[in-house]
């Protein structure tokens, strides 16, 4: 495969100069996390034009990339998630336009498809699988992997072209363009500490003052593998959050007593550190945030159960994938009346929200349509009165 290597801070900004008058641009990174707690970028691939090019950002300046993102350009990316993660963290910015192929290919049938699986349903293309274990960080980099590299934006453009045409067959391209800029937007990984705690398996099963604990102690731990960036799993494992939630330690003696607890953290800062998040966590006790649905009135908790299995029929029937229709949270928060709400608005309240509002007010029911699928269908309000 034919791409162009670039190394040089010369080489970026030359590139994005030219790059800067297309209309739009494949996009893809390699990186790695697994040793540190921002993901490590360690490769940036770009198609434009006819050309593949491949940056390596361990040897020059990306900079220049944040007057690429700031553009009218549109990026054309396959499961971006990640790759906004690494670009805010390495780069600082991320695309102001964006088109997720994945995303897009939800509203036409497809879950959540590999690229590999889609280049091979859309166009015909049988992509190369990478090598999971493949060290992205190694140099010089083999001639295979990058080709395997190259091979990731080589097609992504006239995957683009396709499904565009599709999507504007199928009048859902402003949805695609709502559905990327949410996922644009969505934040990053590092956003909040004081949320860490309810990612700890098990933590539902301490007690108040416990969970207190757990929660300074997580949060704890996500500040010090940011301040280091390392994995928080090195800094403290879940284990030792949960065993010294449970103990609630106050000397280093105790401290140590702890499950999970090893020598490096009954030393020096490290030990004052954990054990001044246990005071301030036992002095916050944390109640549990309700359960799915449980925030609900009690007469409209069934309702949950009853439009989900709605709004999966209508998936199916529009081929769109669920989890871009609405997922769970967006249905308690419909049902809840959340100002922002997403079923309240735009091209999800046109779908759903008249019939979520029929069926919870009575005035509609589901049947069985005898063809394997459910029908909405109206009731008279005097009839469901009736004994």
């Amino acid at each position: 495969m034919t791409y162009r290597w670039i190394d040089t801070d010369q080489g970026v900004a030359e590139y994005v100069e030219g790059l800067l008058e297309q209309p739009r641009y494949a996009l893809d990174t390699e990186f790695h996390r697994e040793r540190t707690y921002f993901p490590k970028l360690a490769l940036v691939q770009i198609a434009a034009a006819g050309e593949i090019v491949l940056i390596d950002p361990l040897a020059c300046d990306l900079s220049p990339l944040k007057k690429l993102f700031a553009s009218d350009c549109l990026a054309v990316v396959h499961a971006a998630q990640q790759d906004l993660d690494v670009l805010t963290h390495a780069v600082g910015a991320v695309p102001e336009r964006l088109f997720d192929t994945q995303l897009a290919a939800g509203f036409l049938g497809y879950s959540t498809p590999s690229l590999v699986a889609l280049l091979h349903s859309e166009l015909r293309v049988t992509a190369a699988k990478g090598d999971r274990l493949t060290d992205w960080l190694r140099r010089p980099l083999s001639a295979d992997q990058r080709d395997y590299a190259a091979s990731d934006v080589a097609h992504l453009l006239e995957l683009h072209d396709k499904l565009l045409v599709k999507l504007e067959a199928e009048g859902r391209l402003e949805w695609v363009d709502d559905a990327c800029e949410e996922l644009r937007t969505r934040p990053v990984s590092g956003t909040d500490p004081y949320m860490a705690w309810t990612r700890l398996k098990d933590v539902r099963g301490l007690k108040p003052r416990a969970r207190g604990v757990a929660r300074a102690l997580a949060a704890w731990r996500e500040r010090r593998a940011m301040s280091i960036d390392s994995p928080v799993r090195q800094v403290l494992p879940d284990l030792a959050i949960l065993g010294i939630s449970q103990k609630q330690p106050r000397t280093v003696d105790e401290l140590s007593q702890s499950r999970g607890v090893d020598d490096r953290h009954t030393r020096g800062a490290i030990s004052k550190e954990i054990l001044a998040a246990v005071q301030e966590g036992v002095a916050n006790e944390v109640q549990l945030p309700p359960g799915e649905g449980e925030e609900l009135e009690r007469s409209l908790r069934p309702a949950v159960t009853l439009v989900s299995a709605w709004v999966s029929e209508v998936a199916r029937q529009q081929r769109i994938d669920t989890a871009l229709l609405a997922t769970r949270h967006d249905l308690v928060a419909f049902l809840r009346n959340d100002p922002d709400a997403r079923l309240a608005t735009g091209w999800r309240g046109e779908f759903l929200g008249e019939g979520i509002r029929r069926l919870v007010a009575g005035h509609a029911a589901l049947t069985f349509d005898g063809k394997g699928g459910l029908s909405l269908i109206d009731v008279d309000p005097a009839d469901s009165t009736r004994e």
